[in-house]
């Protein structure tokens, strides 16, 4: 049976990627650091992955899985060394803590005599993700290290599945059970794996794959986001609650289309894919059992407003593609508003100047700021919407 290393057990590790690649016939083994998850893992040696549609749900359970403890760096090496594949779900800010088991597996392996190139799938909210865990990896070798890296694949992927904060009734009685979205593609770079395409059914390999990375994090993971501040301000705390409003789901539509136009034009896409693509994603955020609050997907605002991500990111690629940016400025408005437990806030000027990097005289910093007084003084979305279209903006696909 073909092995696969799997760095995360978490939501993503085992709710999406661990059952890819046990669908496609991989033993997989998980790497982690929490004690209870691995013992689970290594007693159980399956776990359901519970597929929430509507009011039921589909169930599938993963087998021939384990775990290997993430600080075992001779374990996990050697597990790297034999691997036919493997992926990492850890998140962004904890990829530097995983690179010297990896560098590790990676000389290993070739030292031990293997002939047979390493991928390893990069399953991070990142622009760039394969450089920076490759340049990371690359800082701890030696000189004739380093020319191993010329075997290793070091594959972006765009995680579209959503995955929600696992409550105790979604466990049901098992705390290694997962509750997903029924969407299960996975977008990889084609063109940097170094062997083979490994088997896996769902996998869509694409070049150039920056058109997918932005696509997920300017089309959806900003929709995501957008629906957190719109829902935050009508009251709301579920993502599904929130959508429900018409007039946040037509801000959220039309900063999504305006996203997708700008990519049309930037990749010579036929527009009515992405759109079908914008409407698919509204009708899955309106999904009741995935229970995601505002809070979560709304929360980060230093990440999720600076220069090259979501919101601030899409509101750019727009203005470069010459596509009108009205909704996405009434988004990102509301986001000054939004308000999460444990996280310092922040002035909107604040925010605007020091983590969106506008300047005062820019003429979006004005504009954003005059929705974000009428958001203030209590203002209708409603009427929101009213004012953007008398400026004669509205969104128009040609």
């Amino acid at each position: 049976m073909k092995k696969a290393v799997m760095y995360g057990g978490g939501n993503i590790g085992r709710g999406f990627i661990g059952q890819l690649m046990y669908q496609a016939g991989y033993a997989v083994s998980f790497v982690d650091v929490n004690k209870e998850l691995l013992e689970a893992l290594n007693t159980q040696k399956q776990y359901p992955v519970r597929i929430l549609k509507g009011d039921s749900y589909d169930e599938v359970m993963v087998q021939n899985v384990s775990g290997i403890d993430g600080n075992d760096i001779d374990a996990v090496s050697q597990a790297i060394a034999e691997a036919d594949l493997c992926a990492t779900a850890v998140g962004v800010n904890v990829l530097k803590f995983v690179v010297k088991p990896i560098k590790e597996g990676i000389v290993r392996r070739f030292t031990q005599g293997s002939k047979k190139p390493l991928d390893i799938i990069i399953c991070e909210n990142l622009i760039g993700a394969d450089e920076f865990l490759k340049g990371m990896i690359s800082d701890l070798m030696t000189d004739e290290e380093r020319s191993y890296l010329d075997k290793v694949g070091f594959v972006e992927a765009s995680i579209g599945r959503m995955v929600p904060i696992q409550t105790d009734a979604m466990k049901d009685g098992n705390p290694l059970r997962v509750c997903v979205e029924r969407y299960d593609r996975l977008p990889v770079d084609k063109a940097a794996f170094r062997g083979e395409l490994p088997p896996i059914e769902n996998l869509v390999p694409f070049t150039p794959f920056s058109y997918y990375i932005e696509r997920k994090l300017f089309v959806h993971n900003m929709g995501h986001a957008s629906t957190a501040y719109l829902g935050q301000y009508m009251g709301c705390d579920a993502i599904w609650e929130s959508i429900g409003h018409p007039e946040v789901e037509l801000i959220v539509l039309r900063a999504m289309q305006a996203s997708a136009l700008a990519m049309s034009k930037k990749y010579n896409v036929p527009y009515q894919d992405l759109n079908n693509h914008v409407e698919n994603l509204v009708y899955r955020f309106s999904n009741r059992q995935l229970g995601d609050t505002n809070a979560r997907v709304g929360g980060d605002i230093k990440r999720k407003l600076s220069p090259n991500d979501r919101m601030i990111g899409a509101f750019r690629l727009c203005c470069e593609q010459g596509v009108a940016t009205d909704y996405l400025e009434l988004a990102i408005a509301a986001s000054l508003l939004f308000r999460r437990e444990g996280e310092e806030p922040m002035t909107p000027e604040t925010i605007l100047t020091e983590v969106a990097v506008f300047s005062k005289t820019d003429a979006v910093y004005t504009r954003i700021m005059d929705y974000y007084e009428m958001l203030q003084n209590k203002m209708p979305l409603s009427a929101l919407i009213k004012a953007v279209k008398n400026k004669q903006s509205e969104l128009v696909i040609v």
